[in-house]
């Protein structure tokens, strides 16, 4: 008989108290002085109510990105696992707090548990599944009894008014370059802080629920469209990136290389149109027989303006989920990247609302250069 993998805990750790939207800009600044003027018309199609930063009123950050991860993962203890029993740990982020060593090392050296494997993959918001997928297939080629999996995002510390208003004083400034200015100031008021944490082993709960992974599939775009959400490169207008090495220096400052920017007509054209084929030919593939099988929907939105246009191309394509069986937090807890998908799924795991034998079928868009994941659960 093949091993099997469940899903035995999950826990989240959201960083000081949540951020309204009146107090976002208390909290990130004004940039030169003057409110934004996309703040209220992003705020009002993204749909999103109250996030969390490591920025707190004071202005102090808090928490390192991998303090936050080594944080869920210490909320994983209960009688049954402590975090010394760890033998796989997988770390995905957008953006570590830095480019060496690895962001799971660094959650390693946080928790100073035992010896253990670690990795660190890359991406957006598929990173965090790309992490989960490493640790299901170690456990299930048992090559390991357990794993722990970890989505997590700090981007609140690139927003703040301090990282836009130096770039004021450049040649090149927003105000002169309002494209950039836009897509800067768009993701001030998307993004959120946060990390997940699953614990992964070999057998279910003995008591309680467990989520058992029937499977977990990736699919990539690159090969067909450009990069849409970037970061320590520059544009260019054939949409080729530059990496911020082949730069120099005094560029980085000016072209705002390492701020996170987003081409919004990329996103619009392409995150939802490359993302329900793919998945209609998985569910195929992995022999799920109708869409009327999924019992809770949990799509990864970085916009709650998507929804719609998800729910009708899924109509579109025969495979059409009613609203009452979509599950998602995104308008109480922000847009979290790569960490959205472990917190969604926390929720939902210690809602009391489980029943054995139902589906869960998980959906994650990454816009970096259009990546998508889907995992297929059975409540066990």
């Amino acid at each position: 008989m093949p091993n099997q993998v469940y899903i035995n805990n999950i826990a989240k750790f959201l960083p000081n108290e949540p951020v309204s939207n009146e107090d976002m800009e208390t909290i990130l600044g004004l940039v030169n002085g003057k409110p934004s003027r996309s703040k209220n018309i992003v705020l009002r199609q993204n749909g999103i109510k109250n996030r969390y930063y490591v920025i707190d009123k004071k202005g102090d950050i808090t928490f390192s990105n991998a303090d936050i991860t080594a944080n869920a993962i210490k909320n994983l203890e209960n009688k049954n696992f402590s975090i010394k029993d760890i033998e796989v740990l997988s770390c995905g982020t957008s953006l570590p707090d830095q480019l060496l060593p690895s962001h799971a090392s660094m959650v390693h050296g946080e928790l100073k548990n035992n010896t253990l494997e670690v990795i660190s993959p890359s991406g957006v918001c598929c990173a965090g599944m790309h992490a989960l997928k490493y640790g299901y297939l170690s456990v299930l080629s048992e090559q390991s009894n357990n794993a722990v999996c970890s989505g997590s995002e700090v981007i609140s510390t690139l927003l703040r008014a301090d990282k836009f208003s130096k770039e004021m004083n450049c040649t090149n400034t927003l105000e002169k370059n309002p494209i950039l200015a836009f897509e800067k100031d768009f993701l001030r008021w998307m993004l959120s802080d946060g990390a997940g944490a699953v614990l992964l082993e070999n057998k279910p709960n003995a008591e309680g629920i467990s989520l058992k992974i029937e499977w977990i599939d990736t699919i990539s775009f690159a090969n067909e469209l450009d990069a849409c959400m970037y970061a320590g490169c520059d544009k260019n207008e054939d949409g080729e990136l530059v990496g911020w090495r082949e730069l120099n220096p005094e560029l980085w400052l000016e072209k705002s290389v390492f701020s996170v920017k987003q081409d919004v007509k990329l996103l619009d054209k392409h995150v939802v149109s490359k993302c329900i084929t793919p998945m209609a030919e998985i569910m195929k593939k992995k022999n799920v027989d109708s869409v009327a099988d999924v019992d809770y929907f949990l799509p990864h939105l970085s916009s709650m303006f998507f929804k719609q246009k998800l729910y009708d191309e899924m109509k579109n394509q025969g495979i059409e989920i009613s609203d009452e069986k979509w599950f998602t937090n995104l308008t109480k807890v922000g847009n979290v990247g790569s960490a959205s998908i472990y917190i969604i799924l926390e929720e939902l795991f210690h809602s009391g609302k489980l029943k054995k034998g139902e589906k869960i079928l998980i959906m994650v868009p990454e816009s970096g250069r259009f990546s998508y994941s889907y995992a297929y659960l059975t409540v066990a």
